[in-house]
């Protein structure tokens, strides 16, 4: 055999050998690599989801029930996967749930109040869910304000899933008992002369006739008037020094000094006192007012055994009172949002979680057993249109109504100092320091501090 051929013969066997080699040396690894991912894949099929939820009400594991309920449904669809889930709730406690995030503790699935939004996501310590919603593609069956109220610039980092609003609450017999017309209280003049006439004649019986609000959240019942005027918390503005645009105080404003005039107007012409303590309808429940601007929870202050006949005996009025009739209505919407922070280690099994829990069969039925109020209009309006009321949620479907009329706080971090100094210019009309419209610019001037400019 010649050198050559011999050369090339032994090549071609060396290749061979090195190939067995490798083919080998792969399968080996390979081996190690399937292991790994069957042992990965086999642990995944056992998944331990955290939740922590806000207590909703003095029923406890309210939130639980509405989450066991959509895994049910995902069960089904995932049934190699066992999930267990870990609930915790909370009482309605800004820093505790923001210290567990803040610590990294691995949590999937959160509820939070729809004003922390903007803190949250400012930190970087929600899920950008913007893909997930494009997907998705509901976002028109939300009511405009609700769903902007999940957005932090540009970006969704929550879906509003609940909500309430704010009412005129009134006694029937107290009303009669005064010859007072429950209809004259939805004007600002009505509602003036309303309240003198009923401080007259329920004074003197230990009973005031209309509430108003002291405590520290009195900007909540003042934005309603500020923007059935037209007016607004904050507006956006170019020119900011850092973030070339903005948002601005704007309610100080002509509107805002208006709106701040009915508060003074309701002081000084119709002899109300600011109450510095509240008790969020237990007072008026208690009939220790006549008429209350109050929450669509009013009706879980009530005894139970009270509800079945409450409406022959409470009137509710689904408004704020209006400078005319010409003039449309507000209220203040709050509520809770569901969000999946980013120490989530499950982001697509809470995303699934929570469009589940979105589902109208199954969020509507909770909402109304619990008298929460809708954020999603197919649920709102079939509510309205289709189902009976419950005794246990008497004017359920009049509070939905308010729904489209609502209004809500700026979902920035900053928003809870700009609360505070409305609530101080508020403070100085109710207790006669300074007129309206000082009031709020002295306010303004604070606030547009904080925001940088």
């Amino acid at each position: 055999m010649n050198s050559g051929l011999t050369l090339t013969l032994t090549a071609i066997a060396a290749t061979v050998m090195i190939a067995i080699i490798v083919v080998v040396a792969i399968s080996s690894d390979c081996s190690i690599t399937c292991a790994s991912v069957a042992s990965a894949s086999q642990k995944e099929s056992n998944i331990t989801f955290t939740a922590i939820f806000t207590q909703l009400s003095n029923s406890s594991g309210m939130g639980k029930r509405l989450i066991e309920h959509a895994l049910d449904e995902i069960k089904v669809k995932h049934p190699h996967t066992n999930i267990q889930l870990k609930y915790t709730e909370y009482p309605s406690n800004h820093s505790q749930i923001l210290n567990r995030i803040m610590n990294q503790t691995p949590v999937d699935l959160v509820s939070i109040d729809q004003i922390w939004l903007g803190e949250f996501a400012q930190k970087g310590l929600l899920t950008d869910l913007s893909n997930y919603t494009q997907s998705w593609g509901r976002e028109k069956d939300w009511y405009e304000e609700n769903w902007a109220g999940g957005n932090y610039k540009g970006r969704v980092y929550g879906i509003w899933t609940w909500t309430d609003i704010r009412g005129i609450w009134y006694w029937k017999d107290l009303l009669d008992k005064a010859g007072v017309n429950p209809h004259s209280l939805k004007t600002w003049d009505g509602y003036l002369a309303s309240a003198k006439r009923l401080n007259t004649v329920l004074r003197p019986q230990g009973i005031e006739g209309v509430h108003l609000t002291g405590a520290s959240h009195s900007p909540d019942l003042w934005y309603p008037y500020l923007w059935m005027l037209g007016g607004d918390i904050l507006e956006q503005r170019s020119g900011h020094p850092k973030n070339g645009v903005y948002w601005f105080p704007a309610y100080n404003s002509s509107k805002g000094i208006k709106a701040l005039g009915f508060i003074k107007d309701q002081i000084t012409k119709a002899g109300i006192k600011p109450q510095k303590n509240h008790f969020w309808g237990q007072e008026f429940a208690d009939r220790k007012f006549a008429v209350m601007l109050e929450g669509s929870w009013m009706p879980v202050e009530f005894p139970k055994n009270q509800l079945e006949n409450i409406k022959q005996r409470v009137g509710f009025i689904p408004m704020f009172p209006v400078p005319t009739l010409a003039n449309k209505t507000s209220t203040l919407m709050g509520g809770w949002e569901l969000s999946i922070p980013k120490t989530s280690t499950h982001k697509d099994l809470a995303w699934e979680l929570i469009t589940t829990m979105l589902k109208p069969d199954i969020l509507e039925p909770w909402l109304s057993q619990n008298g929460f109020l809708p954020t999603q209009i197919p649920i709102g309006q079939g509510h309205t249109l289709n189902l009976t009321e419950s005794s246990s949620f008497p004017y359920y479907n009049e509070m939905i109504s308010l729904i489209p009329f609502g209004g809500s706080r700026p979902s920035i971090p900053e928003y809870p100092i700009i609360a505070e100094h409305i609530r101080q210019a508020i403070d100085d009309v109710y207790y006669g320091i300074k007129e309206p419209k000082r009031a709020l610019d002295d306010a303004a001037t604070r606030s547009a501090k904080v925001l940088g400019w």
